[in-house]
């Protein structure tokens, strides 16, 4: 559907992208890894059309169309919500003005006319298209989407204007989605929707009929629905099948393949030039001399990509806190008219690891504040139990950083102990290395703010840690380590996060946030997930219809021999047909899946690749298969329920 050829992209001195090739398959689930920086939004803007690349070529068919959701920067203006998301219906309002464009055409001719007898064949032509396109179902299907996403019924009239950053990244997907393009270009998806349309939107492109190439920094939503995965590395792409847990396992068997290979490449070129060094100067040996010379310079090189530095650190030994940590009793929170926490009770005690969840708005950041002592509220009670020390990281803590100190000046401001040495540890366990501690704060980067900020919770010892969205800007390794950080503390926790790979395995309750109060449930975010789908489903006793009582039929029994026998006879007569056709489609798919098989294997030897056109031509027929089996599976459930229908 869409091939990648050598894509070259220099920053100055850097490769972003060299000789980059990747195909992309129709109904693909792709997802795009790789660290901070590496380049992953650069290649989703270039396959868009939005970035320009030096060299190479991106060939798409015809037919295909793509739809790209950047992080931000996206804003509605102007119209309701409903009338700013039916825009993705462009081609239904098109259509129409072209048959209201008829209609008085056909008014104004005569209609003896051979202009007329055609204007009207158009007319019935478009009209057909028009009820394939299904129109009377585009607003049931809008609202459909938009309440998937977390929009209230009583929204839809509302003007965009009136909605923040996050939901105006909301109506941008409810657009892409309706819009339905060949391939979705998804950056983050997920950033700015709670645990509920997340759920929503991962079951929804799981049958999406398009293909899907998406950043994440969510292990679960990749897992859940991606089957390749493109490593951008270094200004390599690397192709892997399978979701991201085997993404990276294959990476770490590609590497020891790499180093393995490297190695032995790095002995017989080093033989190679010690034979050179040796007989350079004698005359007889001087035309093997040369032919080794002119072979090393032919020899492929294989490269070991730089292992990525990582965060690594540890909380520091806090002091044991009493059993309650802290405890809320009729907590009332308002901002002028809007009341956002009504009535919430809730007592956390020592070892609890909570995360908290609830639909954007319904207060979890405003909770939050108020836990660590931050926000005021209009009534009840915030009781903090005895020797219960608390470290706060805000949402937005890396936007509320000095942007005129450097980084030291930073920690160093806020550190209850330890010396400078002590200091640029903690620092050097965050890549702050050298001078680079004396980078000013403006300078950083959005990922680098947040290790800064990250940081300065190191050089204050607490038992309570509130933590709200901890995990934006960080890559899934930097996320794996702090998780590991948290996993080894021994106070307690509360987190705010949608990042359910991220808390599942480190929380033991969550705390769900509403807008009538607050509950406590056990277990970790899918546990509640699960708990939450199996409720908002209808019983079955309440689905279950009265049947029918189903028509007799003649009992066999009765049926003498001669007639038993003729009956088993047009039976077979009618399932031979089906019966043949579905032993060649069993054939079929048994032929493809093992190519299949074989492919993947050749995908998974580093040396496939260093064949530009041999590798694309196994990645277009892989690609082509796969659509094949796809369809071939399709037959295959067709004629067994048609089998099963006839017996």
């Amino acid at each position: 559907m869409i091939t990648l050829r050598n894509i070259c992209l220099q920053y100055g001195e850097r490769y972003l992208f060299r000789d980059a090739t990747a195909t992309i398959g129709a109904k693909d689930r792709i997802g795009l890894v790789g660290a901070n920086g590496a380049g992953k939004t650069t290649l989703l803007k270039l396959i868009a059309g939005v970035e320009a690349y030096d060299s190479g070529g991106i060939d798409k068919a015809n037919y295909v169309s793509i739809g790209y959701l950047p992080q931000d920067g996206i804003a509605a203006h102007g119209k309701t919500l409903f009338d700013e998301v039916h825009t993705a219906f462009s081609n239904v309002i098109e259509l129409k003005q072209k048959i209201d464009a008829a209609n008085i055409r056909l008014n104004e001719l005569d209609t003896a006319s051979e202009e007329y007898a055609e204007t009207l064949e158009l007319l019935g032509e478009m009209e057909l298209q028009l009820e394939d396109l299904d129109v009377a179902r585009i607003p049931s299907r809008i609202e459909s989407i938009l309440l998937g996403l977390g929009f209230k019924s009583t929204d839809m009239h509302r003007m965009t204007d009136e909605f923040s950053g996050g939901w105006q990244m909301r109506i941008a997907l409810a657009k892409l989605l309706l819009a339905q393009p060949s391939l979705l270009l998804l950056d983050e998806p997920t950033n700015h929707l709670d645990v509920e349309s997340q759920a929503w939107l991962e079951d929804f492109l799981r049958r999406y009929h398009g293909s899907l190439l998406m950043v994440s920094h969510d292990r679960a939503f990749l897992d859940s629905l991606i089957t390749r995965t493109f490593e951008v590395y270094q200004g390599a792409l690397t192709v892997y099948t399978g979701n991201y847990s085997k993404y990276e396992t294959q990476s770490v068997e590609r590497r020891a393949q790499l180093e393995k290979a490297y190695a032995k490449q790095q002995r017989e070129l080093a033989k190679t030039q010690q034979f050179i060094d040796r007989f350079r100067a004698k005359a007889t040996k001087a035309r093997q001399v040369q032919s080794r010379i002119k072979a090393l310079e032919k020899v492929d090189r294989i490269e070991i990509e730089q292992e990525a530095d990582q965060v690594a650190f540890s909380f520091p030994e806090p002091p044991r806190s009493g059993q309650n940590v802290i405890e809320v009793k009729n907590l009332r929170k308002c901002y002028g008219d809007l009341e956002v926490i009504h009535s919430a009770n809730i007592r956390i005690e020592r070892g609890d690891r909570i995360a908290v969840v609830g639909v954007n708005g319904a207060g979890k950041t405003t909770l939050a504040k108020i836990l660590a002592g931050v926000e005021p509220f209009q009534s009840g009670e915030r009781i903090v139990g005895g020797n219960t020390s608390i470290s706060y990281f805000a949402q937005h803590q890396a936007d509320e950083l000095d942007p005129e100190l450097d980084i030291f000046e930073t920690i160093e401001r806020v550190a209850e102990v330890g010396n400078n040495t002590s200091l640029r540890t903690i620092l050097g366990s965050f890549l702050f290395q050298g001078d680079d501690v004396f980078k000013k704060v403006k300078v950083l980067s959005g990922g680098e703010r947040n290790r800064v900020a990250l940081a300065k919770m190191l050089v204050q010892p607490a038992n309570f840690l509130i933590l709200d969205e901890p995990t934006n800007h960080l890559d899934i390794r930097s996320q794996d380590v702090l998780r590991g950080a948290l996993d080894e503390f021994p106070g307690t926790f509360l987190i705010v996060s949608h990042n359910r790979d991220f808390l599942d395995s480190i929380v033991t309750k969550v705390l769900e946030v509403r807008k009538d109060g607050l509950s406590l449930h056990p277990g970790n975010v899918s546990d509640y997930l699960t708990r939450l789908a199996s409720r908002s489903a209808p019983s079955r006793e309440a689905t279950t219809r009265p049947q029918k009582p189903a028509p007799q039929t003649p009992s066999t029994n009765t049926q003498n021999p001669k007639e038993l026998r003729r009956l088993k006879a047009q039976k077979q007569a009618q399932l031979k047909p089906l019966t043949d056709k579905l032993k060649k489609v069993e054939a079929l798919i048994a032929e493809l899946e093992s190519q299949q098989s074989e492919y993947e294997n050749l995908m998974a030897d580093p040396d496939f690749y260093k064949d530009a056109n041999k590798s694309q031509k196994v990645l277009t027929t892989y690609d082509s298969n796969k659509s094949k089996v796809e369809t071939a599976y399709e037959e295959w459930s067709d004629l067994t329920d048609q089998i099963a229908a006839a017996e």
